[in-house]
């Protein structure tokens, strides 16, 4: 077992060895966010990227409607174009329940140490790896020098997963921020996948995404839409 585990891990992190350099710059996008489902409601979703006095970055999506809660942090450095996460915070509140997760890396030992609902785990990571969110500042690096199949290595869960996308077109994209000519980026989950997952990426905007759309198995979608750049 620990063979096929070493394996996967090297399969894995091969897939972003070889890493498109990222730059990165502060923002913050206010987007609209709507849920349509047996109940429809609408709110609002920040994301915000920015420096922290330690020459660190820091990534932030916090989403909110109705009586739903959800935010998503990522700490990490750039070294030489490349990211190196290192530290990951999901929390997200619905009525009375919530959910935790909690990645620490440490590059200097090679582990990753995850605590979701207090339930630790530890695994082996190297540089290309990624966090549920830190992948999401590459992907933009990739489109911008054309890439069109999107693979990469996320500790997810307490295991390695490999995330695929594909670039699959061109559309205009109206949002309350103004019309954008777009990338549209699909995730690639395998031919036996019913949810799809749609995302577009503005290059005027430095390949910010400016429209999110999924639609779950059960029929349930869920959208954003930007609203404002700041």
């Amino acid at each position: 077992m620990r063979g096929i585990c070493i394996a996967l891990l090297l399969c894995c992190t091969s897939l972003t060895a070889q890493a498109t350099p990222v730059t990165l710059e502060p923002y913050t996008a206010v987007y609209s966010n709507r849920v349509d489902a047996a109940i429809s409601f609408s709110g609002e979703a920040v994301r915000t990227l920015q420096q922290l006095d330690d020459d660190t970055w820091e990534l932030s999506v916090q989403a909110s409607a109705m009586m739903a809660n959800i935010r998503e942090t990522t700490r990490l450095k750039l070294q030489q174009g490349q990211l190196l996460p290192l530290h990951y915070d999901y929390h997200r509140r619905i009525l009375t329940r919530t959910r935790k997760a909690q990645l620490s890396f440490d590059w200097a030992t090679g582990y990753v140490t995850t605590d979701i609902d207090d339930k630790p785990w530890r695994m082996a990571i190297e540089p290309g790896v990624h966090d549920k969110l830190s992948y999401q500042l590459q992907m933009p690096a990739d489109i911008a020098a054309g890439l069109d199949r999107l693979e990469y290595a996320v500790a997810d869960g307490g295991h390695m997963q490999v995330y695929r996308f594909k670039v699959t077109g061109e559309d205009e994209v109206e949002t309350p921020a103004g019309t954008f000519r777009a990338i549209r980026v699909e995730r690639d989950r395998g031919e036996d996948s019913d949810r799809e997952t749609l995302i577009w990426f503005a290059p005027e905007l430095d390949y910010l995404v400016v429209r999110l759309e999924q639609v779950e198995p059960n029929g349930n979608r869920y959208a954003l839409l930007l609203k404002r750049l700041e």
